[in-house]
């Protein structure tokens, strides 16, 4: 098993979204990066645990957990002409974009927020604490998952 932690905006789609989509499960789309992208179509796989992270908001932090319950797929979205996330270059027969699909596992008891991972040692490698990475879509070592969970 690997362990990730996705990023989304609560404003666009929150842990809350989640928890109200039938089954609660999603797909992660819209992702344009090729970094990310390579990691949804390639790496991520059935079963892996996912930190859920609020960005881009008053208190950004880690809200909940989730797991992946697809594999990577090709986006849809970037077909319709009509989303936000339509890429003219990507069709079905030579998709460019990906997406996984993930399941609410819980909400944790509290955010843990992005000042608070940023103030542990024992959290310096992680990738959303690096200065200058901006990736929706990271790996998280399973050190770095269990030091985060035994911070509630």
């Amino acid at each position: 098993m690997q362990y990730w932690l996705m990023k989304s905006e609560p404003d666009t789609f929150s842990i809350d979204d989640l928890c109200r989509k039938p089954g609660k499960i999603e797909h992660w789309d819209g992702v344009r990066n090729y970094q990310a992208r390579n990691m949804m179509r390639d790496l991520i796989k059935l079963g892996d645990q996912v930190f859920f992270y609020h960005s881009n908001c008053p208190e950004p932090g880690i809200v909940g957990i989730m797991e992946v319950s697809r594999e990577g797929y090709p986006d849809f979205k970037a077909f319709d002409p009509g989303d936000p996330h339509f890429d003219p270059k990507s069709t079905p027969d030579n998709p460019r974009w990906f997406m996984v699909d993930v399941r609410y596992v819980r909400h944790l008891p509290r955010t843990i927020t992005l000042k608070e991972l940023k103030e542990r040692s024992e959290l310096a490698d992680l990738a959303l604490v690096r200065r200058g990475n901006r990736l929706s879509i990271m790996p998280v070592a399973k050190e770095q998952w269990d030091f985060v969970l035994s911070l509630l």
